[in-house]
């Protein structure tokens, strides 16, 4: 194979979902004489290609239901594929499931030889490696504890430590960049820095992430009903999925469509001017369309913007009077202070308080459909755990 430490040439998987089930030899006969097959052909992957340099960062993207778990299992060998081949050129170590390989009545010093062993590791390569794996899952007093008396946080780091410091060729990773608490990130971001660097280490990386994508791949991939849409430069690759998404969430109705509306403010969304994909020295630009049929002279606007990464709402506009006539409103709202993530911007339309006259009362707010998804990117972040860039947020030390 040479340069290559993967090869995937026209891969297709495909499961079969049980429709129907036969209550016993007689039903199922019939089944078969009427021609029933009582189950229905699912294809996840169809015709997959692509390969992997040695020394590259892969990422594989794609949404919930696109294959790439499935293709990962196929890569790692635990599924077999129904047609096409995959050739690997070293010793491939997976990430895949939690807890795969893992047995609770045992300690966590016999998990570790089991699942060395069940990689392929003699137990003289385990012994040699032990040191490494506990000191990186910082479980150093518990390992001679039981599996189940650990909790879900330490299994996962466990799991992953072992994963990553076996001294595998190829490290297969699906969704590992929420694992443990922020030091522990820390230190992952840390390792995932310098395995970049390392040209004899090939990681495959899954993630729904696209700022770890454009920050440690050096190539990936985007999977769209179980073909390959786009392969290559990890800035289009990530560019595109995000893009994707941006438009299923358009055409995505939630229960919520409805709600928020009414007789009164018959329409009120969230319309971008600038692009949806900013960096953050950018602005996001945008105008709230409204329209008002109620009776009240003088009526407001607000909004907020919510961390679709962090949870929690960033920031709250002061209200906006604006003029039942004109409906339409511009804002310019500056980025810089924050590192990457998704924001939600939602609106609302309020009146006067008839009970306080000096505070309002909201009449409409924007339902899932009309609010606005905007994705920003700080390529200059060292990390991702904090929401406000170390930058541009100057803190003054008195000593």
């Amino acid at each position: 194979m040479g340069k290559y430490a993967l090869e995937v040439k026209n891969v297709s998987k495909s499961f079969r979902l049980p429709t129907e089930q036969a209550s016993g030899i007689k039903q199922a006969f019939v089944n078969w004489t009427k021609g029933i097959k009582g189950y229905k052909e699912q294809r996840v992957l169809k015709d997959i290609s692509f390969k992997v340099k040695k020394g590259d960062f892969y990422g594989i993207v794609g949404r919930n239901g696109s294959g790439k778990s499935t293709l990962l299992k196929i890569i790692s060998q635990i599924y077999t594929p129904e047609s096409g081949t995959v050739k690997v050129d070293g010793t491939l170590v997976p990430f895949i499931e939690l807890g795969v390989g893992f047995n609770p009545e045992l300690t966590g010093r016999e998990n570790i030889y089991l699942n060395g062993a069940l990689l392929g590791f003699s137990k003289e390569e385990i012994s040699a490696m032990y040191n490494e794996i506990v000191e990186f899952a910082e479980l150093e007093e518990f390992m001679d504890q039981k599996l189940k008396n650990y909790s879900s946080g330490m299994q996962v780091r466990l799991a992953f430590s072992i994963a990553i410091k076996a001294q595998g060729d190829i490290l297969v990773l699906d969704e590992v960049l929420a694992v443990g608490d922020e030091a522990f990130q820390r230190k992952c971001n840390d390792f995932f820095e310098n395995i970049k660097k390392d040209k004899t280490k090939t990681v495959i990386l899954v993630t729904h992430s696209m700022a770890a994508v454009k920050k440690y791949c050096n190539k990936a991939m985007l999977i769209k009903n179980g073909k390959v849409v786009i392969e290559g430069n990890k800035d289009d690759v990530a560019n595109q999925y995000t893009e994707d998404n941006l438009q299923s969430h358009k055409k995505e109705r939630s229960e919520s469509a409805v709600v928020g509306l009414n007789k009164d403010v018959p329409v009120l969304k969230n319309v971008a001017i600038s692009k949806q994909i900013l960096s953050n020295r950018d602005n996001l630009e945008f105008k709230i369309k409204y329209k008002y049929d109620g009776k009240e002279k003088d009526i407001f606007v607000a909004f907020c913007l919510m961390d679709m990464s962090r949870g929690g709402i960033t920031y709250d506009s002061n209200i906006v009077k604006v003029s039942p006539k004109k409906e339409e409103v511009k804002f310019k709202v500056p980025l810089k202070l924050f590192n990457s993530t998704d924001f939600k911007v939602f609106s609302t339309l309020r009146i006067k308080d008839k009970k306080d006259p000096k505070e309002t009362e909201m009449v409409a707010f924007t339902n899932e459909e009309n609010s606005l998804f905007v994705r920003v990117e700080n390529e200059k972040q060292k990390n991702n755990y904090a929401l406000i860039s170390d930058k541009e947020m100057k803190i003054h030390i008195e000593k």
